[in-house]
C-alpha cells in the first residue's frame, strides 16, 4: 500500500513539473510602468506640463503565443489615472507579431500620429545570465541583463517553464519566457500579472496587413527625419530624442 502511494505522489509531481516545463501556448498579461515625469524634457514648457500630470502612465498588454509565433499588443489603460488623450493614443494601435522559427519581426507602430509598419529580421541581444532569481506570476525566473542600441542596458527576468525565447515588445533571446524587465534608460518596466493557458486565439496570432512596410534601417532613417525638428527645442536635453527613437524601435 505503501509503495503504492509513493507510486501515485511521483506521478503526480512528475505531472506537475512536466506541465510547468512544457508550456507552448499562453496568453500573458503585462503590466507597464512608465514615468512619465522622468520620461519629459526639463525645459519651461515641458517643466509647466508636468505640473498637470500624473508621475507615472499604467498600460496592459497581452502577449499571446503558438507553434513558435507570438504576437504583442495593447489591451487596456489603468483608467484610474487620468491622462490627457494624447497619452492614451500612441500606443493603443501598436503591435509586434515575431516568427521564431525563422527570426522574422513585423511591428506596426504609431510615430507622431502615423502608423509605421516595419519588417525585418528579430534583433539579436547579448545576454549575461545572473544567479539572481524571483518568483513572477508563480514562476521561477532567473534575471539576465542584456543590451540593446549598443548603450541601453535591459533588465531581465525569464522563466525556462515557459517554453518560447520571447518577452515585451521585441525583446528576446533567452533560454524562455521573459515575465519581467526593466529599461532604466527608458524608465519603463514591465511585470506579467498573469499566465493563461487555456482558450488562446491562435488565429489572431499574425502579422498587421499592409501593403508597404520598411526594414529597419529605413524606419531609422525615417525616425531622424521625423524628429530633426527637435534639435532646438531640446538643444539642452536631447537625451529625450534619444528616448522616443529607443521607443520607437523597441
Amino acid at each position: 500500500m505503501k509503495a503504492t502511494i509513493i507510486a501515485l505522489l511521483m506521478i503526480v509531481s512528475f505531472q506537475t513539473v512536466w506541465a510547468q516545463q512544457f508550456i507552448n501556448k499562453a496568453t500573458i498579461e503585462f503590466e507597464v510602468k512608465k514615468s512619465i515625469l522622468k520620461d519629459m524634457g526639463n525645459n519651461m514648457w515641458d517643466e509647466m506640463m508636468k505640473e498637470n500630470l500624473p508621475p507615472f502612465k499604467i498600460s496592459y498588454f497581452h502577449f499571446s503565443f503558438s507553434n513558435n509565433k507570438s504576437i504583442y499588443k495593447f489591451d487596456h489603460i489603468d483608467e484610474k489615472i487620468k491622462l490627457p488623450d494624447y497619452m492614451k493614443r500612441d500606443e493603443e494601435e501598436n503591435e509586434w507579431y515575431i516568427n521564431y522559427t525563422n527570426n522574422s519581426f513585423e511591428m506596426k507602430k504609431t510615430v507622431i500620429g502615423s502608423a509605421i509598419y516595419v519588417k525585418d529580421s528579430l534583433q539579436s541581444i547579448q545576454w549575461k545570465l545572473t544567479n539572481e532569481r524571483m518568483v513572477i506570476a508563480g514562476f521561477n525566473c532567473r534575471k539576465a541583463i542584456g543590451k540593446i542600441f549598443d548603450s541601453v542596458y535591459v533588465f531581465a527576468f525569464y522563466t525556462d517553464e515557459i517554453m518560447i525565447s520571447g518577452g515585451p515588445c521585441s525583446i528576446n533571446g533567452l533560454p524562455g519566457m521573459i515575465l519581467g524587465m526593466t529599461i532604466p534608460r527608458l524608465f519603463t518596466s514591465w511585470i506579467a500579472t498573469k499566465v493563461i493557458i487555456a482558450d488562446v486565439n491562435e488565429a489572431a496570432i499574425k502579422p498587421a496587413s499592409t501593403k508597404k512596410s520598411y526594414p529597419n534601417k529605413e524606419f531609422k532613417h525615417l525616425l531622424a527625419e521625423r524628429t530633426k525638428d527637435w534639435e532646438e527645442y531640446y538643444k539642452d536635453d536631447k537625451t529625450v530624442i534619444n528616448r522616443f527613437v529607443w521607443n520607437a524601435l523597441l
